[in-house]
This record gives C-alpha cells, structure tokens and sequence, in this order.
C-alpha cells in the first residue's frame, strides 16, 4: 500500500472524471489538471446520478469523489456503485472531513484512495498519479491505522462515536446536520420516510442522543467542525 510520503513525480496518463457539487471546486480542479501533463479531464458532475451516467459514457480511468454530494446520494454510496458496476474504473475520494472518519469507509467502498481537501494541491496530485498507477493512496497515519485494526486479533481501536454509524446512518446524519427534513432526506436518498425515521432512531441510540432536538444541534456542531 502507497502512502504520501513515497515519490509521485513519476509520469502517468489518465482520464479523469470529477464529482462535487461545488462549481467553485470543479473549476478549479479543471484548471488544475489541465495543466498537469497526461492528465485529461473528461468530465465533471454534481451528482451521483450524473456521475453514473458519465462514467459509462466517457469511461474514465479514474473518478475523484467528494465524499458530500449535498443534492444527492451520497460519495461512499457512489464509489460503491462505480466499483460494483464499473471494476475497471478507479475511484479516488476527497473530502473536507477528518480521514479517521470516512477513510476507511471509502476503501471499504472500493475507494483506491482518501486525500483531504486541506492538503497542499502536491498531495492531490500525488494521490492522483497514484492511483492512476494501480496503487492504494492513503495518509501514512490513515494506512498504519488500517493495517493495525485489519491485523487478525488486534481489537478495533476507539474513536469517534460517529464511526458506529453505518454509511448511511452518517450519510442521514449529515443531512440533518444541513437542516433537511426528514422527507428531504427521503427524496433526496431515494428511500421512504420510514426508512430514515428508523435511521434517525438508530443514529440516536448510537450517540446516545435522548431527542431530535439534540440529534439536530450535534450533527450541526459537527458540520461547522468539518468546515
């Protein structure tokens, strides 16, 4: 497994798709690729349903993922879906959140790799190159971490409580904490409104949560954390 810390200058060649349902972003990933040799951007998309469809229409060497797709399904949902429908096509993630967090969820996914959106423009690059290699790009913290909890017998380490949460449970949690209603939620997910009352349930059980009022102001807390 890659880490950042190895060599990324090395030349490669890759079509590239882009998703995030930030303009600002898209754009500047654009401008940023497009000078950077061998790298061609093929295409860009808000969304997972758009990212789909361009995946199979452009075939792509590699689809960059911003973890929160705020209109949408989720990131994790749509690396899931490329990896199971389009193997051939590699997934890198991206995301504003802490890799501890979503990291390991997004190569559970099918994910080649998680960079954060802080790092220096060089880390996404290399990140890039490397993936577009073959290899695994993960933090050298994120990738100690995963070999110690995947070691057999060695205990899950403690973390955050938001990591008991199931993909989608953090995918709802989210949501909530951008003030979308519990029918907001279903639409946008695809899902009945039962389904997410009954994930909304679980999410509080799980942080030990007594209201929605409380489930409310932690994940909002959470999200002003993010950002």
């Amino acid at each position: 497994m890659r880490n950042e810390t190895g060599d990324g200058q090395a030349a490669c060649h890759g079509r590239i798709l882009v998703v995030d349902d930030h303009p600002l972003v898209l754009q500047g990933m654009q401008q940023l690729l497009s000078h950077e040799p061998g790298f061609e951007v093929c295409g860009e998309a808000a969304n997972v349903r758009e990212a789909l469809r361009l995946v199979e229409s452009l075939s792509p060497d590699l689809v960059v993922v911003d973890i929160s797709l705020g209109d949408s399904a989720g990131g994790i949902e749509l690396i899931k879906r490329v990896h199971a429908q389009f193997p051939e096509v590699r997934t890198l993630a991206s995301s504003m959140h802490d890799e501890t967090l979503y990291a390991n969820r997004a190569v559970q996914a099918g994910a080649m790799g998680y960079v954060c959106k802080q790092e220096p423009v060089e880390k996404l690059l290399d990140a890039i190159r490397t993936v577009l290699r073959g290899e695994m790009y993960l933090s050298p913290a994120m990738t100690s971490r995963l070999l110690r909890v995947r070691r057999t017998g060695e205990p899950k380490e403690v973390g955050s409580p938001l990591e008991e949460l199931s993909d989608r449970e953090l995918e709802v949690f989210e949501a909530v904490g951008r003030g979308r209603s519990t029918r907001e939620i279903a639409e946008q997910m695809g899902l009945s409104v039962k389904t997410i009352e009954t994930h909304r349930e679980n999410i509080k059980r799980k942080l030990s949560l007594s209201s929605n009022t409380e489930l409310i102001q932690r994940s909002f807390r959470w999200i002003l954390e993010q950002e």
